[in-house]
């Protein structure tokens, strides 16, 4: 079954600051579900740190992402620039927007059926 949403983008849950997305797409697939979705984060906005049940692939469309991973440190994504990131708590990491502009990405799920988009994980106060 395919679905197709609004053009509204909606704010993104807490822990998420200065996030909206919206979803554009979602087919579901024997033993998978396919999600496509556009976000934008404001300057100092931020995901939240989490992991997804599912693959994500990532397009960054605007602006530069900072998206460290846990257990990898830093990342830095510019425009254009696609990106895949795997599943599971091993994984855990944040979108931020540590520049002036707003970042904007297109973001493919593959995800297992029914899960949830993003599972939020409460880290330790730190640099990271």
């Amino acid at each position: 079954m395919i679905r197709r949403r609004s053009r509204e983008f909606h704010p993104n849950p807490a822990p998420a600051v200065g996030t909206a997305s919206r979803t554009l797409l979602r087919l579901r697939l024997p033993g998978r579900e396919l999600l496509i979705r556009r976000t934008r984060i404001a300057p100092g906005g931020t995901s939240g740190w989490h992991y997804h049940d599912g693959t994500l692939f990532v397009l960054v469309t605007h602006g530069t992402l900072d998206h460290p991973y846990l257990s990898r440190g830093p990342a830095e994504y510019r425009r254009f620039r696609v990106f895949r990131e795997p599943s599971g708590p091993a994984n855990t990491h944040v979108a931020r927007n540590n520049g002036t502009t707003e970042v904007r990405i297109l973001v493919v799920y593959v995800n297992p059926p029914k899960s949830a988009l993003s599972h939020q994980v409460t880290l330790p106060p730190g640099p990271i």
